[in-house]
């Protein structure tokens, strides 16, 4: 045993090295997390596929695939930029954001869940129409990017405010992470597919796009009916009280919409 360990004793990792294999490790979990909330883990997992390819290429002697997917990877470092640029904003724009700061200000989720139920019971009353989407795993940054800004608690007087009639920002959406109003008057894409109940309007479709494309829970308030609505995967549920509302809004995870 000791002859084993003074011939192969320097492949046993020291203090330094198993400090700097535990940070890479926290760095490649931290970018697994951050592309796993966007659709960028798709084209990593093509990037990995065209590796692989590659690889099977230089085994089997394919020159012509190999010299095409080399030219390929040459700019790839630059084309990677430009294709993870919102991903890699986001990722700079978190780091140097104060967790300790923030502890102290974040709202519970009951509260976040009653300052939006608030904010949709009033503008159902004056029936003023809107559009509330709530971020869940799947990130809402490239929404965010048509819009303006916003970087505020949640807040049901804020968010009245931003959909009063006449106001610059009340035809677009209102888009929420965590405990924090993060933009409005935000495009959201409308859905493809038909919907059966033709009175809906724009605001309903755009709901049911935007839940077809993410995990969001999407309200609306109808400005014509004062029905309040929800969309989550794809499915709208029409004419929510706002208990339900409520109880969707305050889980662990919120329940989905039940089938109409």
């Amino acid at each position: 045993m000791t002859s084993f360990l003074e011939r192969f004793g320097f492949l046993l990792p020291g203090l330094k090295d198993l400090i700097q294999i535990l940070l890479v490790a926290v760095a490649a979990y931290y970018v697994l997390r951050l592309l796993a909330r966007t659709r960028a883990i798709q084209m990593l997992v093509g990037l990995l596929l065209l590796i692989a390819v590659y690889f099977v290429a230089r085994i089997l002697d394919l020159d012509l695939i190999r010299y095409l997917l080399e030219k390929v990877f040459q700019y790839g470092a630059f084309a990677a930029l430009v294709v993870f640029q919102p991903e890699l904003r986001a990722a700079l724009a978190r780091l140097g954001q104060s967790r300790m700061l923030s502890f102290f200000k974040r709202l519970q989720p009951s509260e976040v869940a009653d300052e939006i139920v608030e904010a949709v019971e009033r503008l159902a009353r004056a029936k003023i129409g809107a559009i509330i989407a709530l971020e869940r795993q799947v990130s809402l940054e490239e929404y965010a990017a048509t819009g303006t800004r916003i970087q505020a608690s949640v807040s049901a007087d804020i968010i009245v405010s931003i959909f009063l009639p006449y106001g610059p920002l009340h035809d677009g959406a209102v888009l929420v992470s965590g405990d924090t109003l993060i933009a409005a008057g935000v495009i959201l894409p409308l859905t493809q597919y038909p919907i059966a109940n033709k009175a809906l309007g724009t605001r309903h479709r755009a709901a049911l796009g935007l839940s077809e494309e993410t995990d969001a829970i999407v309200i609306v308030v109808s400005e014509e009916t004062a029905k309040i609505s929800i969309a989550h995967r794809g499915r709208l549920e029409e004419g929510v009280s706002p208990e339900r509302l409520r109880a969707a809004l305050s889980g662990p995870t919120a329940i989905e919409p039940a089938r109409t």
